[in-house]
């Protein structure tokens, strides 16, 4: 009895491959698995040696969109613009924000030239007797103080594109 059932389902996955090959046609830009007509007067031809996954594409809305003054004038639109108030009070919190990243990584920075010592830090217990170590320090902190001014540029750069004026925090060099 087992050994039918076992012989039935063997049978069954060993057919179930077959079912799924039917021939591809392409006519054109699309693709169909019943055979075409000569009727339409497209040429179809047979695809062989693969699969073929066609995925539709999304439709592009062709709605015009509203003017920048009138942003009542679509009435039920349901794209909602942002009053003006609204967008200044986060352009606001955007630049409160830039500007105490700013300030910490001035401060960052400071301790880090501090600790270099103009490139003479002093040497720590393990270092003594391992000056590789104490190179390995150096250059990393030299690496560290060139990515905090480029970050430091990059937030300045910011800041003056939110608000259009330089930022108001001076660095030393």
């Amino acid at each position: 009895m087992q050994q039918r059932w076992l012989g039935l389902m063997m049978g069954g996955m060993l057919a179930l491959p077959g079912l799924a090959q039917e021939p591809i046609y392409r006519c054109g830009n699309e693709y169909t698995n019943t055979k075409p007509d000569a009727q339409n007067g497209k040429a179809c031809k047979l695809v062989e040696g693969g699969n073929v996954t066609v995925v539709q594409g999304t439709r592009v809305n062709k709605s015009v969109p509203a003017k920048a003054g009138s942003s009542s004038a679509t009435g039920g639109s349901a794209v909602s613009r942002m009053d003006s108030s609204e967008q200044k009070a986060r352009d606001s919190d955007a630049r409160l924000i830039l500007q105490s990243e700013l300030k910490k990584a001035l401060e960052r920075q400071e301790n880090l030239r501090k600790e270099l010592n103009n490139g003479e830090p002093e040497k720590r217990a393990d270092e003594t007797r391992n000056n590789q170590k104490y190179l390995d320090r150096v250059s990393e902190l030299k690496a560290s103080i060139a990515r905090i001014d480029s970050d430091i540029a990059g937030i300045r750069r910011e800041i003056e594109r939110a608000t259009g004026a330089p930022s108001n925090v001076n660095v030393r060099q």
